[in-house]
């Protein structure tokens, strides 16, 4: 299975509870965190939630 590599590129200050707890859920918690996901239905629905604070690439 394929993987995605996420980066946190803007800040988590100001931003809704459950926006945050998303970011968290993936394991970014400061600008530029880098983490590696599996490419599934959970991990998408995550970055589309919050996906104007990440950029995502193929790992």
């Amino acid at each position: 299975m394929a993987n995605m590599k996420i980066t946190l590129v803007k800040s988590l200050a100001g931003r809704k509870a459950d926006h945050i707890a998303t970011a968290k859920s993936l394991g970014l918690k400061k600008i530029n965190d880098v983490t590696v996901q599996p490419d599934n239905a959970c991990t998408a629905g995550k970055i589309a939630k919050i996906g104007y604070l990440v950029t995502v690439e193929e790992a």
